[in-house]
């Protein structure tokens, strides 16, 4: 569970879920994503930058106002 304060989701609280997903979905998917990215011949960055985003998604927040 991710703990925010409702005033606290400016830019910088963004970049920081970001990057904590992205290391989850590099610790989990790491070795599938790079095999993926060189079967496909696209940026492992750019690949990693959107599994991020979608892993946001499976996070539980809570929200204290």
């Amino acid at each position: 569970m991710i703990y925010l304060n409702f005033t606290d989701l400016n830019e910088e609280t963004q970049e920081r879920l970001l990057a904590s997903s992205k290391e989850d979905v590099k610790h989990k998917y790491g070795k599938d994503i790079m095999d993926n990215a060189t079967k496909h011949n696209t940026s492992l960055d750019k690949m990693l930058d959107e599994e991020a985003l979608r892993n946001l998604y499976s996070y539980t927040y809570v929200f204290n106002i």
